[in-house]
């Protein structure tokens, strides 16, 4: 068996593991250890446990870049507040002094923003890693439609979803996170440079509650799980 990572919580941090093995051998005897999927149910199996483990590791991810941001985002307002009080003690009429006598980016500034690139990159392989599951996803429902036919005129792979709905969800979700990974790569971009307070906690805002996630991401998820049989009816 081919298991991932466990959680405390009970809740989806759990890595869940990929299909095993159909039968277990003892002695020159083969015992059926679960009931037979199709070679289409297992593929759909496994993806559904690569999409929870994908999303784990973005949620662990996420986490950590919040953790840098938050420093970036304090490290600049300290800056710009040392800024205000130098322009208002000199009566300098611009920010141009100021940011001489503070440059933009010191070192740990630089290092952090390093950082929190790091992050971004690991969140876009990912991405891309969700895009491939969609992409194989696709497939499978395009070699089912091939083999037998009309959707309607055969069973489910598993309990209720034709075939089409698992393209569907995984297509939602690679949409959801192609939308948040723009929306970090704006942030990472931005959050340093900019001059303003407000517009940066508006950047730490935006990394925490990652507004093209949601709910609907988890529901999403939660659905294909019970469905696949990875979460208990």
């Amino acid at each position: 068996m081919c298991c991932i990572m466990g959680q405390t919580n009970g809740d989806s941090q759990v890595l869940l593991a990929r299909q095993e093995p159909l039968f277990a051998k003892t002695l020159g005897t083969v015992t059926p250890r679960k009931p037979v999927l199709s070679v289409s149910a297992r593929k759909i199996k496994d993806n559904a446990a690569d999409w929870h483990n994908l999303i784990l590791k973005w949620e662990t991810l996420n986490d950590g870049g919040f953790a840098t941001a938050n420093s970036i985002a304090n490290m600049k307002i300290s800056l710009l507040s040392k800024d205000k009080i130098e322009l208002v003690s000199s009566g300098l009429a611009s920010d141009d002094c100021a940011e001489k006598e503070h440059p933009e980016y010191s070192r740990e500034l630089e290092t952090l923003c390093e950082q929190l690139q790091a992050t971004l990159e690991g969140l876009t392989k990912i991405q891309m890693k969700m895009e491939k599951l969609s992409s194989t996803t696709k497939g499978v429902c395009e070699l089912e439609d091939y083999h037998h036919g009309e959707e309607r005129k055969r069973p489910p792979l598993f309990h209720t979803w034709p075939t089409a709905r698992f393209y569907e969800v995984s297509r939602k979700l690679s949409d959801m996170y192609s939308q948040e990974l723009r929306l970090k790569r704006t942030v990472v971009e931005q959050l340093a440079h900019t001059a303003d307070r407000d517009l940066a906690l508006s950047y730490l805002s935006m990394w925490l509650h990652q507004p093209y996630l949601e709910g609907g991401s988890r529901l999403l998820l939660e659905s294909m799980l019970l469905e696949t049989g990875h979460r208990a009816l």
